[in-house]
């Protein structure tokens, strides 16, 4: 294969300058086309991948090479990994992982299931799901949905070592892919939904000791924030306690923040980068300083921090929503990426924010580039002033300005975001994004609610629906372009596009949908070249490998998660789920549960050898 070949030469030639400073085994499993290393592709997190064998010319006769079936209901989030002749996978709830043999169309090499407590499921909000299992040292790092991190022998699936990250009885769970980075494992939280305070925990990798443990709110100590030493927009952020000072009385210890999303790493500053989630309670007036908005930011939920990932500490630090009053998590993924602005090289960030903005960042100084409007039809703010990083919120949207029991109508987007954790891909060819969207409003209404340790603490009924006056359905994928911050193309999907999408050299896009069709896009128009129906519906993320000189394309199917959670949890209320439920109603009527790995390649007489 051309650019396989290109790529495992210059790893060849260029493998001693590999840096030291992360994972060496990680850098160079990823820097081999052939495998899929981590669950975001690498540390950059583009989901991108240089094999080409597959492109325009020849996707349209991609066929079923094998499937294998998991063996569990409910939400397939996340993805296969592939290393050299294994593949393993990953279940939700009761969380397996598999050892597939390439050799023998996934015939099982070992299989692990851990043992749980049945109670853990009634505080996991949005379904059972988990994002996936990481790679390094010879172990295989899960999280479990009831707290436990644990690492498994990559050769027999035995445990090596375990540690507990919280306490499911407090409304704490595990739902995130941990990322290993130099020799740490980096684990989030769960659990905004039920009052948990969050937070990010590196362990290392030979014992599962803690390395240590940043904050989501609190005291500067516990946030790991310098306020002398720490910016934010480019300058110190001075004050202290920022993480205490912003919230009324205790709400704080409560007050979410969760890190149930994605981290990607910067080797060459040794940083991570990751999102920070909603604030505790969603009802506003519950979270609002002497009753105002003025002073009320609820830091640092809804931040995106960039932390040195031998100490924890936090380089800089940048609110998207301060006082969130519409669910906006902010824990998706922070893609990297290298461009010139203004005939200077940049290392940037960009994340596609579930408000509904499209943010660039100058990734080591934190400075922001741009914040623009990934989909028109967003509402809650008119846009993003510069000079403060500041959204502009629009008064008639405010679920705060409105009142406690009163409904603030055609909220656009709607609490599942203009895009959840789904992660787009970037393309260093075109130097396009390719984003799953969604294409909701909601009707939001805040009520007071009680705090009780492990239970709900949520404050608000919400309803949704498709964004009026567009295509009627409820997602789109798109094509970003970043340096002109407009959209390229778009293809308009029934529902919500809830997979993790793949680009790659061969100048195709790959994304699924909810109805569980995997579709193939050309890179540059967005024409649909390929689609094939799975068993179930797709929220799993694309990836692509190389076995016995082929190249093949996998995803995991398995209707659930947050707009699937009616049909995998069988509830019926159309504002259960936190209102997902009424908006996917007809959902059932495209696709069942079932969790099954689908694996395509070409025909063997199209295949390169």
């Amino acid at each position: 294969m051309r650019r396989l070949l290109t790529a495992a030469g210059c790893v060849a030639v260029l493998g001693v300058g590999i840096p030291a400073q992360a994972n060496e085994e990680v850098e160079k499993l990823q820097s081999k086309s052939g495998n899929w290393a981590m669950q975001l592709g690498n540390y950059k997190g583009h989901r991108y991948s240089e094999l080409d064998e597959i492109d325009k010319s020849n996707v349209g006769k991609l066929q079923v090479a094998w499937q294998f079936s998991t063996g569990v209901l409910r939400g397939h989030e996340g993805g296969p990994i592939v290393i050299g002749d294994a593949m393993y996978i990953h279940t939700p709830f009761p969380n397996k992982v598999y050892k597939l043999d390439l050799d023998n169309q996934g015939e099982v090499i070992w299989a692990y299931e851990p043992r749980q407590p049945r109670d853990v499921i009634p505080v996991m909000c949005c379904d059972t799901v988990n994002r996936g299992i990481a790679y390094a040292d010879g172990k295989i790092f899960l999280a479990q949905a009831d707290n436990t991190l644990v690492a498994l022998d990559s050769k027999t699936g035995e445990p090596v070592w375990s540690v507990e990250n919280g306490d499911h009885t407090e409304g704490e769970s595990l739902t995130a892919a941990p990322v290993v980075a130099k020799d740490k494992v980096l684990v989030g939280i769960s659990g905004g939904e039920f009052g948990v305070r969050g937070h990010l925990t590196a362990y290392n990798i030979d014992d599962g000791s803690m390395a240590w443990r940043a904050w989501s709110t609190g005291p500067d100590a516990d946030v790991k924030i310098d306020p002398e030493e720490t910016t934010m927009m480019g300058e110190p952020i001075g004050e202290q306690d920022l993480g205490v000072k912003t919230w009324p009385g205790d709400e704080w210890k409560r007050g979410g923040g969760t890190t149930w999303g994605w981290f990607t790493y910067d080797t060459e500053t040794e940083t991570v980068y990751y999102g920070t989630g909603n604030p505790g309670v969603w009802n506003p007036e519950q979270r609002a300083v002497d009753g105002t908005r003025k002073g009320s930011d609820n830091k640092w939920s809804m931040s995106i921090f960039a932390r040195d990932i031998d100490t924890g500490e936090a380089k800089w630090v940048y609110q998207k929503t301060p006082f969130d009053e519409w669910d906006y998590d902010g824990v998706n993924e922070n893609i990297l990426i290298e461009r010139e602005i203004d005939g200077e090289q940049r290392k940037l960030l960009v994340t596609f924010d579930r408000n509904g903005f499209a943010y660039v960042l100058d990734r080591v100084t934190g400075e922001l580039l741009s914040a623009e409007k990934y989909d028109p039809t967003v509402n809650w703010a008119s846009h993003v002033d510069m000079e403060t990083g500041r959204p502009q919120v629009n008064e008639e949207k405010s679920t705060f300005a409105q009142g406690t029991n009163t409904i603030t109508k055609n909220i656009c987007p709607a609490a599942l975001g203009t895009k959840d954790q789904q992660p787009a891909t970037y393309s260093p060819e075109t130097g396009l994004f390719y984003v799953p969207t969604n294409h909701i409003c909601m009707d939001y209404e805040p009520y007071q609610v009680q705090y009780v340790a492990g239970q709900p603490y949520v404050g608000a009924t919400v309803s949704m629906f498709p964004a009026p006056n567009s295509h009627g359905g409820m997602g789109n994928f798109i094509a970003w372009d970043p340096i002109k911050a407009e959209i390229k193309w778009s293809i308009p999907e029934r529902f919500a596009v809830w997979s993790g999408a793949l680009a790659t050299a061969g100048n195709v896009v790959f994304y699924g949908t909810l109805e569980g069709y995997v579709k193939a896009a050309d890179m540059q128009t967005g024409e649909i070249l390929w689609k094939f129906k799975t068993p179930s519906g797709i929220i799993g993320n694309i990836n692509t490998y190389v076995h016995d000189g082929a190249q093949h394309i996998a995803v995991l199917s398995g209707v659930g998660g947050w707009p699937g959670i009616g049909m995998a949890a069988g509830l019926t209320d159309p504002q259960a789920g936190l209102g997902a439920v009424g908006a996917h109603s007809k959902l059932s009527q495209y696709t069942q549960l079932g969790g099954v790995l689908t694996v395509f390649k070409l025909p063997e007489e199209l295949a390169s050898r």
